[in-house]
């Protein structure tokens, strides 16, 4: 029995975790391209730069709402039947946004497209956590996050594909997507209901501690307030970015979409590097170090005037940032305990879900009476202040 397990540890590349990897894809397609046609959509309806902000927050104050209820629900009814139903929620919000004919209906469209994954990442990142060994829960969450950042790429990609290149609408680009979203219910129907609950290893991960006895120990509560400020810096960020790159900087849809696309595809790269490194010299380690260079390129794009020192910085920002993703996902795994995985991988999604919900309508002040630059300066800001108490205040390697 003992070597069952220990040989299903070791092929951590399961047919379950590539099933949970695709659908991780198809639960973000569709919801990436908002961020890059922001633009249009300004333009289209008239908007003023809070009415963008607000169009932004209104689907993260859903996620806010719903987080911890997913968790919950995830780890009572399991995990297989709330990843299908996020998928759900995403094929129906493509197709009402593919038939938009006013503000209101896209905002409730970009809501359902927002709101799916709130139902996805818990029960999916609880999924392969408690399938996999403590020394590998890292890597196996690289190749999970590489399906998400695969998903966010493909958005972006497809805007320079369908609109740029072939002359389709934004409404048509989100009619293309419903179909191959609903292929992921085909592809969910093959992923056993629940993992094997894999044996905590004797041999702890370097630099790894005592898993915490309590869901709210010291440890997570800092944890989640440095990920909720880091969080609120993101979230500042996207809400204007591609209108900055597009009023300031005088970039077209294809070169902003050509960026943003580049920028999630090296996460396929990055996660999955990412987890291999955290499992072997330390999850804490990885997060801090690869965190502190990805905000000094994201500081350093933003005193660029030019359009390639921009984007290659803007790419090694996110490469450095997804590079840390699978190991502060091992981290909350570490501070939460096993039978309540599901709702600690909530716990770890809530804080950027609250700020997703305010950051834009600050960003959006900022930008009435600063201008859009000093967002992102203050973006940086925030980025180091919760690197800090993630570095200070959570103990690790």
């Amino acid at each position: 029995m003992k070597n069952d397990s220990n040989k299903r540890q070791g092929n951590i590349l399961s047919f379950s975790l590539l099933v949970i990897t695709i659908t991780h894809t198809l639960t973000h397609v569709a919801g990436s391209i908002q961020a890059g046609i922001f633009p249009v959509i300004k333009e289209e309806f008239t908007l003023t730069n809070q009415q963008i902000g607000v169009i932004v927050a209104i689907p993260s104050l859903l996620q806010a709402l719903f987080t911890i209820p997913a968790g919950l629900l995830s780890d009572r009814l399991g995990a297989k039947k709330l990843i299908a139903f996020s998928i759900g929620m995403a094929a129906v919000g493509a197709l009402l946004a593919g038939f938009t004919r006013n503000i209101i209906m896209f905002t409730v469209a970009t809501a359902l497209l927002t709101l799916n994954s709130t139902f996805y990442h818990p029960p999916a990142s609880s999924y392969v956590t408690r399938d996999t060994s403590p020394k590998d829960r890292s890597k196996v969450l690289g190749v999970l996050d590489s399906g998400g950042i695969f998903g966010f790429a493909l958005g972006p990609l497809s805007i320079i594909i369908f609109m740029e290149m072939m002359g389709y609408s934004w409404r048509q680009l989100y009619l293309f997507w419903v179909i191959p979203i609903l292929l992921g219910f085909g592809v969910l129907h093959f992923m056993k209901s629940e993992p094997d609950e894999a044996s905590a290893a004797t041999e702890k991960p370097v630099g790894e501690i005592e898993e915490e006895p309590s869901l709210l120990s010291t440890n997570m509560i800092l944890f989640l307030l440095s990920t909720g400020i880091r969080g609120l810096g993101g979230a500042m960020t996207i809400a204007f970015l591609s209108i900055y790159l597009s009023e300031s900087m005088g970039w077209s849809l294809t070169s902003i979409g050509l960026m943003l696309g580049a920028s999630r595809l090296v996460g396929l790269f990055a996660a999955p590097l990412g987890g291999g490194i955290a499992s072997r010299i330390g999850e804490k380690r990885v997060a801090v170090t690869s965190l502190f260079a990805s905000y000094t390129c994201f500081l350093t794009a933003f005193l660029m005037k030019d359009m390639l020192p921009f984007m290659l910085l803007y790419v090694s920002y996110n490469f450095l940032a997804m590079l840390a993703m699978p190991a502060t996902q091992a981290i909350t795994a570490r501070l939460t305990p096993r039978k309540k995985m599901g709702t600690g991988y909530a716990l770890f999604f809530l804080p950027g879900s609250i700020v997703r919900a305010v950051g834009p309508i600050i960003a959006a002040l900022i930008a009435d009476l600063f201008g859009m630059f000093p967002i992102f300066m203050a973006s940086a800001v925030l980025f180091y202040l919760g690197l800090g108490i993630l570095e200070l205040g959570v103990k690790g390697d």
